[in-house]
């Protein structure tokens, strides 16, 4: 029985990533990087395709667990009969191999544990050859090596590895799981308790100079916490997710490979951090930029590799059966191939807000933004798949449309409030052009509302950026129209869906859940009509459908009550982030983004 996918909590550490069951089982985990098929654990819940289980032996009462405060050092507590024991997982912030520490711990009595850890490389598809080791084991398939360690004796069983200790209180025992290149030797083993305390001080640092000083600070700076864990240090990339396949909905084909950077979702991102007051991060997935779209501006992909990788061809692994039986299971993703007008206005969205917040121009920067918008000067009139990837046909979405718009209103402002280098005139006498061919084909008087494409008859949630972005204010009537379409013909149970999920809009079958950022989107809006109390209700039931240590995935199941989709979402982090200011103060992003003053703004 696969564990919900609400059941999961998150390690890191900056380069890649792992997934904690509440049972403590780590089920995914891909080594040296996000991306790698170097895992030992192909999907959520299928020990057969690997996973490190650490757990007592006895029937456990009760669980509790939490992250370590401004930290992504994890605790889960387990009670039995027999006393407490507690498992501290965590990855150490590196320069060299990759390592997973799970440190035992006993807090009463005396627990009998069992640790069992099944090795299987490629997705689930490889078992290695595994050999014993001074205080440990070492498992090696072709080019990757698992070396683990830990302070009790390994055994063998039927093709993994176990071990059977009690911890008794004040006892602690560590465990350590490293990755190297099967051709170099074996890395310097490190001390794990040591490691401990120099991973909770790095955290504390980074998560110490969040300078969001508003109400909900708390599920604010886990979000923070979250999408710094998602960011790959070595260039500045962001993933949109930790895992690829989760179904946005049970049983379905909708099974994404998230584990790449979207200019989209990463400029999402860097806006959420932006306003924390992390400047340096914009500057790092800057320069990640400028070199991985270096070329011609209509060979820009929307996604990258997290070292701005163009080849991301999409194939399906046949051999797994997929998360609660949804299949296929993917990797990579074919939408690498498509063309979104929304990612210039969002790059360029973020590139002028970086500037506002302080950081230096650069000169690749402001050639790589110049080309694209002279490639936009005609871009713009031509259809394309829009922000949501359908895979049925080209149309001129609205929502593609307006980020053309905001693409052109940064150029502007670039040369007006910060003096760069442009043609200001031209950009915005297109700008002009966008904006009255949106507002003319793009809205429906009979239904008083934006659509989703040029003659389309029905609404779509992406209409909810509009005001977000400063394409209108949100009180223009015909956004107060919008907002009420969406939430008549858009909402379940009162949470918001991206669009009509239907064969003949997006080529695929129907069903989904609900889209997390779109309800986060809804509520900026409802604080800007000012209709605070509907905005705030909806925000505390989105906070409660967070997991126990405050997570999201990119969906949510009204119907089960269940998340779904990739875990966890980048982009529903940081719309979270960006609510919480919204509602805590005037002046947030909602109101911010797209203003004209040159200014540092108040983040």
């Amino acid at each position: 029985m696969a564990s919900r996918i609400e059941d999961y909590a998150l390690i890191g550490d900056c380069q890649t990533g792992a997934l904690v069951a509440r049972d403590g089982s780590i089920d995914w985990l891909c080594f040296p990087r996000f991306d790698s098929p170097a895992c030992f654990a192909a999907l959520l819940g299928t020990p057969e395709n690997g996973r490190w289980q650490m757990a007592p032996q006895a029937e456990v009462r009760s669980v509790r667990r939490r992250y370590r405060d401004g930290t992504l050092v994890l605790e889960t507590e387990f009670e039995t009969d027999e006393g407490k024991a507690c498992v501290i997982d965590f990855m150490p912030p590196r320069t060299t191999a990759p390592d997973v520490i799970r440190i035992v711990e006993g807090r009463e009595g005396q627990v009998p544990m069992r640790m069992e850890l099944e090795i299987r490389f490629d997705y689930g598809s490889i078992i290695p050859w595994v050999r014993r080791r001074d205080g440990g084991i070492r498992a090696t398939a072709g080019p990757d090596t698992l070396y683990c360690r830990g302070d009790v004796d390994f055994h063998g069983e039927n093709m993994h590895t176990a071990a059977d200790f009690t911890i008794a209180e004040g006892q602690r025992k560590a465990f350590c799981l490293t990755w190297a290149p099967t051709h170099e030797e074996e890395p310097s083993h490190r001390d794990p308790y040591e490691a401990l305390e120099s991973t909770e001080a790095w955290w504390r640092e980074w998560s110490d100079r969040c300078t969001y000083d508003g109400h909900w600070r708390e599920p604010v700076v886990r979000s923070m916490i979250t999408l710094k864990a998602l960011t790959y240090t070595h260039t500045g990339g962001l993933v949109a997710a930790a895992t690829t396949s989760l179904p946005e909905h049970i049983g379905g084909v909708r099974n994404w490979d998230y584990r790449y950077c979207w200019l989209r979702d990463a400029t999402f991102t860097l806006y959420a951090l932006m306003t924390g007051g992390y400047v340096e991060e914009a500057r790092q997935w800057r320069d990640w930029l400028v070199n991985a779209v270096a070329g011609t501006p209509e060979k820009i992909q929307i996604m990258y590799g997290l070292a701005g990788e163009r080849r991301l061809t999409e194939l399906e692994l046949g051999w797994l059966s997929g998360y609660e039986q949804s299949s296929p299971v993917r990797i990579g993703n074919a939408a690498t191939e498509q063309h979104q007008l929304d990612v210039y206005g969002e790059v360029l969205d973020a590139l002028h807000f970086a500037r506002r917040v302080g950081l230096p121009p650069d000169e690749n920067a402001i050639r790589v933004q110049n080309a694209m918008l002279e490639f936009l000067e005609t871009d713009w009139q031509l259809p394309d798949e829009g922000i949501w990837e359908v895979r049925g046909p080209k149309r001129h979405f609205v929502h593609s449309k307006a980020m053309a718009w905001v693409a052109m209103d940064r150029g502007v402002k670039a040369v007006e409030v910060f003096g760069l280098p442009g043609d200001a005139a031209k950009w915005r006498r297109i700008r002009d052009q966008i904006h009255e061919e949106v507002c003319a084909k793009g809205f429906d008087p009979e239904l008083n509302s934006f659509v989703q494409y040029y003659g389309a008859s029905h609404v779509d949630a992406s209409l909810l950026m509009l005001p977000l972005v400063g394409f209108l204010p949100a009180t223009d009537p015909r956004m107060v129209g919008t907002v009420e379409a969406i939430q008549k013909r858009l909402t379940r149970n009162g949470f918001v869906d991206r669009y009509p999920t239907l064969p003949e809009i997006d080529g695929l079958p129907p069903g989904e859940g609900v889209f997390l950022l779109c309800n986060f989107w809804l509520v900026d809006n409802l604080a800007l009509l000012g209709r605070t109390d509907e905005a705030a209700e909806l925000f505390a039931r989105l906070l409660d459908i967070r997991n126990d240590v405050g997570l999201l995935s990119e969906e949510y199941d009204v119907g089960s009550g269940r998340l779904v989709g990739n875990f966890p979402q980048a982009f529903s982090h940081q719309g979270l982030i960006n609510s919480a200011r919204n509602l805590s103060r005037a002046g947030g992003p909602a109101e911010d983004r797209g203003a004209d003053e040159g200014e540092t703004p108040d983040v």
